[in-house]
């Protein structure tokens, strides 16, 4: 983790920070996370988290709505989430909201 990132919890509420949005790339055909200066090719699972960042719900909320809908493991999703979004912080494309 980069030393300058905030930490990010289960109890962490995130957004996009500003400037950053979600792209639809039409030359790759792919959604792209676009930042001034860089862009970030996504998965689906990856514009999926994105969308929920909503500055709103806990990453833990997040989760346990994605294992709801997706009836999979509330720790396993959890995990996959905060990882992507300490990848995100890392890179200085997220603001922690609380």
């Amino acid at each position: 983790m980069n030393a300058d990132a905030p930490a990010i919890s289960g109890m962490s509420v995130v957004k996009l920070a500003r400037g950053v949005r979600l792209h639809e790339d039409p030359i790759r055909g792919q959604p792209v996370l676009l930042a001034p200066e860089r862009a970030m090719a996504l998965d689906d699972i990856a514009v999926a988290i994105v969308q929920a960042l909503d500055g709103k719900r806990s990453l833990d909320q997040i989760a346990d709505d994605f294992a709801a809908k997706f009836d999979a493991p509330a720790a396993e999703i959890a995990g996959d989430v905060r990882a992507f979004v300490e990848e995100l912080a890392n890179r200085r494309l997220l603001e922690i909201v609380a």
